[in-house]
């Protein structure tokens, strides 16, 4: 499918006017009671599922007497932390948090926008990237409410709405097949992932358990020191700097080790960073779910590298790899539990993360079971074979044609 020829033969020279976000759409401004939202009606940034996942009902309710109220149509933003694309299209009324943007059509275009059309346009990964772009804060970036509104949108045909809908609409008729399809074709290799994920946890476990009086255990804290990282701003964020590990790309971009950095700060900020070195393990101690809070990473890299505030670098004189399983076993996670503040960002209370204990048996027997443990973790969690590998391939492919439909001619400057 050629792009252009496609959209030249969709938009049959019709003309494409782009337009401000805010110029056809716009926040709620309608109000709803508290006491009428249940756990299918209530959306917080919480129950809005991370990479387009849609929502999940909620797993708590507003303490607030009156909040936003959100129509059928309307599309729902999360809008903490941009990067992790929390969006969904309603299918039902109800009412959202502070921390949730609902963006309804007004009402004079609602014959000339498509509410599909423009969910397609506002989950995409262009829109995303420009959010992020201009969220304000660094460690818990937020959406620029007014930035939102000046994204540029594309409508085609908007002299002619019964036209203009025809377009939209088929528009979202194909990108509909292509998500049905692919999710399908997902759902089956996560499904066999998964299994796989499941066998691959029941071994490192088993490989991880001790008989009595078979190892020693020690708590962390008898183990190592925790090292805490240093705070840095949006500002300090730079394309080609010093390597870093920010806390969110341990949960998002990292396995059970990493040798080379995802991200980087300014270079003359260097006398004041905070380091781990080659061995040390790297946690969060923030985190969207338990399991993420306090998450493992082996730094491997030759060089030392920066950390931020959320993160703490382990310190220790044991097989770092084998830490790294260690504090992943389902007893070690369980245990971990106990330790996370459950407030508006999960917590971990260091004092007590430290007293959690790990087997410790001799060092070739820790060599011994990492390498093992290394190789079920690359064939079940290797981007670059398998399953994982195959369904990146589709998501690719889904993309490739997403972005196709939604490619229009370049647009005029819009004013703002």
């Amino acid at each position: 499918m050629n792009s252009v020829n496609f959209m030249e033969k969709l938009l049959d020279g019709v003309a494409v006017e782009w337009k401000r976000l805010g110029d056809v759409a716009e926040y709620s401004p309608t109000r709803i009671d508290a006491a009428e939202l249940d756990a299918t009606s209530f959306v917080g940034v919480d129950n809005l599922v991370a990479a387009k996942g849609g929502r999940v009902d909620a797993n708590y309710l507003p303490n607030t007497d009156r909040l936003t109220a959100y129509e059928q149509g309307d599309i729902l933003l999360g809008n903490i932390r941009p990067y992790l694309k929390k969006v969904w299209h309603a299918t039902n009324s109800g009412g959202c948090s502070g921390d949730v943007l609902a963006v309804r059509i007004l009402s004079k275009f609602k014959k000339t926008v498509d509410s599909d059309f423009l969910y397609y346009l506002l989950s995409s990964d262009e829109f995303f990237s420009y959010n992020m772009q201009h969220a304000k804060g660094a460690k818990m970036p937020r959406g620029d409410r007014t930035k939102i509104l000046d994204y540029s949108i594309p409508i085609p045909c908007p002299e002619n709405p019964e036209k203009s809908l025809e377009i939209q609409t088929e528009i979202v008729r194909i990108l509909d097949a292509f998500t049905e399809l692919t999710a399908e074709l997902t759902a089956e290799l996560t499904a066999e992932l998964t299994a796989r994920k499941k066998q691959y946890n029941y071994y490192r476990d088993q490989l991880l358990s001790f008989e009595e009086g078979e190892v020693e255990w020690k708590a962390l804290g008898e183990i190592g020191e925790f090292n805490r990282g240093r705070r840095f701003t949006k500002a300090d964020y730079v394309e080609d700097g010093i390597g870093c590990i920010h806390y969110g790309d341990i949960y998002t971009q990292y396995g059970t080790t990493a040798k080379e950095v995802k991200t980087h700060v300014r270079s003359d900020m260097s006398g004041t960073l905070r380091y781990a070195k080659h061995g040390d393990v790297v946690i969060t101690d923030v985190g969207e779910t338990v399991e993420d809070v306090g998450k493992p990473v082996a730094w491997l890299g030759i060089d030392d590298v920066a950390i931020h505030d959320h993160c703490y670098a382990f310190r220790h004189s044991m097989n770092p790899t084998f830490v790294s399983y260690c504090m992943q076993t389902t007893s070690f996670i369980a245990e971990k539990a106990k330790y996370v503040a459950r407030t508006k960002v999960n917590t971990l209370l260091m004092k007590g993360f430290a007293k959690i204990r790990i087997p410790v048996p001799s060092p070739e027997e820790q060599v011994r079971i990492a390498a093992i443990l290394d190789k079920f973790d690359e064939l079940t969690n290797s981007i670059s074979e398998g399953l994982p590998r195959e369904i990146a391939l589709r998501e690719k492919q889904y993309a490739y044609y997403r972005d196709l439909l939604l490619s229009f001619p370049n647009p005029e400057e819009v004013a703002t």
